[in-house]
């Protein structure tokens, strides 16, 4: 797989797509961003849609998130709607939006 970051110092404003790998954001994206699993890091900060089969918020995420595993860190702040098939929240995280888990298919 392979693995894009974005940089604390860069800012992308536009839609990102990665078809076979993993996109860590440690700075901010303005935009949609989909691919196989997405990081935003503490002191990340996204603005958009967010489609993966992983996601992972440690920092700020505003915008929709269609996932199958969603993990919130203690450390994220997250104003969003959300379909994943499971999620796991750290206590501390805070989350403002609509959820909906729909749980595993099988």
């Amino acid at each position: 797989m392979v693995n894009s970051v974005i940089e604390k110092d860069v800012t992308v404003e536009g839609n990102i797509t990665s078809s076979k790998g993993s996109v860590e954001v440690r700075g901010r994206v303005v935009g949609d961003l989909s691919a196989q699993a997405v990081t935003v890091h503490q002191g990340g900060t996204v603005d958009g849609a967010l489609s993966a089969q992983s996601v992972t918020v440690e920092g700020n995420y505003s915008g929709k998130i269609q996932c199958e595993d969603l993990r919130l860190a203690a450390s994220s702040q997250v104003k969003a709607d959300v379909s994943a098939q499971s999620m796991a929240t750290e206590s501390g995280a805070q989350v403002e939006g609509t959820i909906r888990i729909v749980g595993k298919k099988g």
